[in-house]
């Protein structure tokens, strides 16, 4: 998909989308979709002819909430550690991660807005998180921990990353994936340590809530 390099990235996402608090992480503000925000009611139609991808990171998925969530209450701890927020969307398991002290906060997309939702969000919430688009598979381990939410969402995505997640894991990080049951997740090698039911709207999913599981990766 082509993109509009006369576009403002920034202002962009300020006028087609509106500042909101999770419901599973109101301390946070993020910029996102909303019923009344233009780029939910955009087409796809529109979308290609703006040269944008569809806008996963105006929305806060279940697995980042709850991975942001947990960090905020102490149950991921992050306090001096590297941590990478793997296809971080708009990059509020990173920001989390920045306000409980991590050394150092880093969010890994490949769509450029999503990048410039990541520095929006980062700044409207007073933290620093570095973003550069780029597709971090395959580097190597430069974090203590990885947390990856709700990524195990097709087939050619979850043979892409899991290998790689895996290395990063056996090398010594500590890698979480939340996942809200996405038909794609690996049955092997993942071991369950928390889960929590986090409400959803049916524009994104076909039900109320999802019960989200956080695995540790082995």
């Amino acid at each position: 998909m082509r993109r509009d390099d006369s576009r403002d990235d920034g202002a962009f996402i300020a006028t087609h989308t509106a500042i909101v608090r999770p419901a599973l992480v109101p301390e946070i503000e993020l910029h996102l979709a909303t019923e009344i925000t233009p780029i939910w009611q955009a087409s796809e139609d529109w979308l290609r002819m703006q040269g944008i991808e569809p806008p996963f990171w105006a929305f806060a998925w279940p697995g980042s909430q709850v991975l942001a969530r947990l960090i905020l209450d102490g149950t991921i701890p992050v306090a001096g550690r590297r941590v990478l927020d793997f296809a971080a969307g708009g990059g509020l398991a990173a920001i989390a991660a920045a306000r409980q002290g991590a050394d150092a906060a880093e969010a890994a997309e490949i769509d450029p807005l999503a990048i410039a939702a990541i520095h929006l969000n980062a700044t409207l919430n007073g933290v620093i998180v570095a973003a550069a688009e780029a597709d971090v598979v395959g580097q190597p381990r430069r974090w203590d921990t990885v947390l990856a939410g709700d990524v195990c969402y097709e087939a050619p995505m979850t043979g892409h990353i899991m290998p790689w997640l895996r290395r990063l894991a056996a090398e010594g990080a500590e890698v979480l994936l939340a996942d809200p049951g996405r038909a794609y997740l690996p049955k092997a090698g993942m071991e369950a340590i928390a889960t929590m039911r986090v409400p959803t709207t049916r524009e994104l999913e076909d039900r109320d809530w999802r019960d989200v599981t956080i695995f540790r990766v082995k």
